[in-house]
């Protein structure tokens, strides 16, 4: 990792954490970049756009921030041809790590801002493939259970209180219930099938 890229990181996990209730909104913000981004990128390139994360769950505290997940056909023609579109359009790219700091599988992330410089969606470009993808069972768990929804939203607000300006360990404290409640899903998911 570059000195530069080094510190554009450490900038990103330094940024305040906020929880808001869940806005109407949020769907529409979704639905609105989903477009642009099948009007904007190479057709050949786009597959599923799915909404997820908190912001996808209605009635569950988020930080208000679309998380979108994009099905590529290639992370490399993804870094030459998606890539140079989006960064003119004002988004920040990152190569990152699908889970943790370290290795691969690696993929295509963006964060989008407004005008006042605040985080309103993060792009994830993964392969079809990509682990990433079983995110959308904890969702449609979440949106199928509410009461484990009520204790993931009680967890996230506690770990806020402790953890205002740490986005690594405010994730890090997430990720086992997180684990535990996909591993679930998608065992509930796939019986059905």
């Amino acid at each position: 990792m570059t000195d530069k890229l080094k510190e554009r990181v450490e900038e990103l996990v330094k940024e305040e954490i906020s929880i808001v209730p869940y806005q109407p909104i949020w769907p529409k913000m979704f639905i609105d970049e989903a477009v642009f981004l099948r009007k904007k990128l190479p057709q050949n390139l786009i597959e599923r756009i799915e909404h997820f994360g908190s912001t996808a769950v209605p009635g569950l505290s988020a930080k208000p921030i679309i998380d979108i997940l994009v099905e590529v056909t290639s992370l490399d023609e993804t870094k030459i041809q998606i890539v140079p579109v989006l960064e003119t359009e004002g988004y920040e790219y990152f190569h990152r790590p699908a889970f943790g700091d370290h290795g691969p599988p690696y993929y295509a992330w963006f964060i989008k801002r407004n005008a006042e410089g605040k985080r309103t969606h993060h792009i994830h470009m993964v392969e079809a493939d990509s682990e990433l993808w079983d995110r959308l069972y904890f969702r449609d768990y979440l949106k199928e259970f509410p009461e484990i929804a009520r204790s993931y939203n009680d967890l996230k607000r506690n770990l806020l209180k402790q953890h205002p300006n740490d986005r690594v360990k405010y994730t890090e404290e997430k990720s086992e219930f997180i684990s535990s409640i996909t591993k679930k899903a998608k065992e509930y998911y796939e019986s059905k099938t």
